[in-house]
């Protein structure tokens, strides 16, 4: 829940910046970092409290990893496309991205298979 929350302050002074600015070039930036930011990370870290034993292991700590990377990574690439400075810094966090929450699938399915009767889902 604090990367969630720094994620979000950090938007929020960003969204600020552009409104003072009248700049809003890096809007799009601006909207994934409180949205995969905040929001996403938000999720799991209510996730995680609501079902303690996902948070065990290996994975949970390989999930964080890779959430965390693509996010450093992905914001500033979205902005770099939109100064047209390139686009693999977007590509790589994107992809760290969608790692992580396929990862958290995982550690989902296991967690609701671990807490059902037969393992079941």
């Amino acid at each position: 829940m604090l990367l969630a929350l720094i994620w979000v302050i950090l938007g929020m002074v960003w969204g600020l910046q552009m409104a003072a600015t009248h700049d809003h070039t890096l809007a799009p930036a601006h909207a994934h970092l409180n949205l995969v930011g905040w929001v996403t990370f938000a999720i799991f870290a209510f996730y995680y409290h609501l079902v303690p034993a996902a948070a065990s292991g290996l994975l949970p700590k390989l999930h964080l990893a890779l959430a965390v990377s693509g996010v450093v990574l992905m914001i500033p690439g979205i902005a770099m496309v939109l100064t047209r400075k390139g686009e693999t810094l977007a590509q790589i966090g994107s992809l760290l991205t969608l790692f992580s929450m396929m990862l958290f699938a995982l550690v989902v399915w296991r967690s609701a298979a671990k807490s059902t009767p037969g393992g079941a889902i």
